[in-house]
C-alpha cells in the first residue's frame, strides 16, 4: 500500500498526505507547500509517507 502512495504522492501530494493521516495538520501543511511550490508538496508528501 505505500508504493501506491508514493505515486500519488507524486502525483498529487496532499492525497498521498490525507491518505496517510488523515485531515490533519499535515494534510493543510502540505496544501499550503503545494500552493507555494510543487516540489515542496512531493518532499513533504514523502517524508510523511515513508517515516511510518
Amino acid at each position: 500500500m505505500d508504493i501506491i502512495r508514493i505515486i500519488i504522492a507524486f502525483l498529487l501530494p496532499p492525497l498521498g498526505v490525507f491518505l496517510q493521516e488523515g485531515l490533519g495538520k499535515h494534510f493543510w501543511i502540505n496544501v499550503i507547500l503545494t500552493l507555494l511550490g510543487y516540489i515542496p508538496g512531493i518532499i513533504h508528501a514523502l517524508y510523511i509517507i515513508i517515516k511510518r
